[in-house]
């Protein structure tokens, strides 16, 4: 069955005031920097405690077990020029994205939305930059843009390597902005190529684009300021933007300097007031909403529909939206009535046509759910690259009649050369040979996928869960991980052997340091309850786990087993993983 179209005529147009004029108008009102940039982290902080007695169900050695002082020394990468290793340490000084999205837990006593103020704040910060919505759109670049709950960043990977398969890479390269980073904060940039399956921009580029934005905003601060600023405080970070925001414009900035002409940009949270979403109908080729559900309750709302009308909040006048068509009415009635009030072109994907073509498969991109992202990244790309001029052969380019049998060998090859790290990644350790899958799954119906995923790959032999996820009610998340993996296993609860349940911490607690292990006990208590047969104790930081792993590996390989872990719940424990496994 063909997608559902849902067109405006000609004379239609949206029911509200154009959301550009009136951020200028707001935008023109601010004359220094906002006052949500004042925040301390400190304010963040919480309380901890660890225990009197940590719960475990199975032994470890001596050595392991006892939380081990000893100091792990990383050492700089000597090769980094100066320019980089200076980008590294002013983006460690930036305000996290914690810290903001906290601020969404308490209500402001007079109602005040705090989301109304993130676009007018965000054109602040872009024109510190020396920037402009009106300065990207004249540049050329042309963007697709991905909102939703999950799937965004695997859409992202897919429409940017199928995008990456039509540039020259002796002129153009592809652009992807992505979040979040794993191990390296460079990962959230990519300059894509089809010579370049992973185009995570270099260190040299990296440096220069984050200092260059750095020192025009401190430039721009100092002008508007005058001379009662201390120059300290205009060169620090009180006259910079929070992470997210400050790297979305680093990843513009890059973009229009490198000659980037296609670009994939994916929504950090929300949509509406996204930083991303100071993009105009001019700079956009495309918009997706992939699979919605339940995150950021404080900020979003507390209903898919809620969630649905931020999402849609990327929709542009006369450009179209994909989506696969949501099984709840409700949602689709507000994704429609979005796409009305914003003059786009809704197009919503059946169902049954994702579940009736048979995908690509072997990609590097793996899970019985990536076919939908792959469906969408396909629609997406095509449209991206009709509207930029490309002329496809045959029924691919007949727009009434195509479908997805119809991608060309192209479309093929660049789905199945998608990688993003940390979403159902498979990394064998080479010092030991144990297989490790990872995915920074954090929501109820993506840790159902996971599990699925891990179970249709365990086999006989040792199965270890290393999970946590220290914001969300662990009772949830960990039972739709659990369930996803028994309904793989055609019923049988015993997909795990062991598990482990780690804070995200990377290194032991320092001398006098307690830290909370309240939410891996309550883990641990779930696990016990659904299979008392799981092994399974706590921890209080990654290095021990993954000692404790080990140590199960090492005893279960000289026994003739497999060995196969699953490591996800949280983006933050998944890069901490990786970056121990490949140390």
């Amino acid at each position: 069955m063909a997608p559902v179209r849902f067109h405006l005529s000609s004379h239609s147009q949206p029911n509200v005031a154009e959301p550009q004029l009136r951020m200028q108008a707001i935008y023109r009102s601010l004359s220094r920097q906002p006052a949500i940039s004042t925040i301390t982290n400190s304010r963040f902080q919480q309380p901890s405690f660890i225990p009197s007695r940590v719960p475990t169900s199975f032994s470890l050695p001596a050595y392991i077990s006892s939380h081990p002082r000893r100091p792990i020394h990383i050492t700089p990468n000597m090769s980094s020029s100066v320019s980089y290793q200076k980008a590294l340490s002013r983006l460690s000084a930036l305000q996290s994205n914690l810290a903001i999205t906290s601020l969404f837990t308490v209500p402001l006593p007079d109602g005040t939305d705090r989301n109304a103020a993130a676009i007018p704040e965000m054109l602040f910060w872009l024109s510190r930059a020396g920037l402009s919505p009106e300065s990207i759109a004249s540049s050329g670049l042309k963007c697709v843009h991905v909102a939703g709950t999950k799937g965004k960043g695997s859409v992202s990977a897919f429409v940017g390597s199928i995008l990456a398969q039509y540039s020259n890479p002796s002129t153009q390269k592809v652009g992807v902005y992505t979040s979040p980073h794993l191990v390296d904060q460079r990962e959230r940039i990519s300059l894509l190529s089809p010579q370049e399956k992973e185009g995570m921009i270099n260190e040299e580029k990296f440096g220069k684009y984050v200092n260059l934005v750095w020192d025009t905003m401190t430039a721009e601060a100092r002008k508007q300021l005058g001379a009662e600023a201390k120059e300290e405080e205009l060169e620090g970070p009180g006259t910079k933007p929070f992470y997210f925001r400050f790297l979305t414009i680093v990843a513009l900035r890059a973009f229009l300097d490198e000659g980037v002409r296609d670009a994939v940009v994916e929504c950090g949270i929300g949509g509406e007031y996204d930083s991303t979403n100071v993009l105009t109908e001019e700079s956009v080729s495309a918009a997706v909403v992939t699979q919605l559900g339940i995150d950021h309750v404080g900020m979003l709302g507390d209903t898919v529909e809620k969630i649905a009308w931020h999402k849609a909040g990327i929709f542009k006048r006369g450009v179209k939206a994909f989506t696969i068509r949501h099984p709840r009415e409700t949602v689709g009635e507000v994704l429609r009535e979005r796409a009305r009030e914003k003059g786009a072109e809704l197009v919503e994907i059946g169902e049954e046509e994702v579940k009736g073509w048979k995908g690509v498969e072997g990609g590097m991109l793996q899970g019985p759910f990536q076919k939908g992202n792959m469906a969408l990244a396909v629609y997406a790309a095509r449209e991206h690259l009709v509207k930029t001029g490309h002329e496809f052969e045959g029924r691919f380019g007949v727009d009434e009649e195509w479908g997805l049998d119809d991608i060309p060998d192209k479309f093929v090859k660049g789905l199945r050369e998608a990688s993003l790290r940390g979403r159902c990644e498979v990394v064998r350790d080479g010092k030991d040979g144990t297989e490790w899958l990872v995915d920074g799954a954090h929501t109820e119906d993506s840790l159902a996928g996971v599990g699925e995923w891990f179970a249709s790959r365990a086999g006989d032999g040792l199965s270890v869960l290393v999970f946590n996820q220290q914001e969300r009610d662990p009772k949830i998340l960990l039972t739709a991980l659990l369930k996803g993996a028994e309904k793989e296993a055609s019923g049988s609860k015993e997909v795990f052997t062991h598990a482990f349940f780690t804070r995200n911490e990377e290194l032991p607690p320092n001398e006098g340091e307690k830290r909370d292990l309240s939410v891996q006990t309550k883990a641990l208590e779930i696990m016990k309850e659904y299979n008392g047969e799981v092994e399974s104790r706590v921890s209080d930081n990654v290095q021990l786990t993954i000692e404790g792993v080990k140590y199960l590996t090492a005893k279960a390989r000289a026994e003739g087993k497999e060995c196969r872990v699953l490591a996800t719940g949280s983006f933050h424990l998944v890069g901490t993983v990786l970056k121990r496994i490949s140390a």
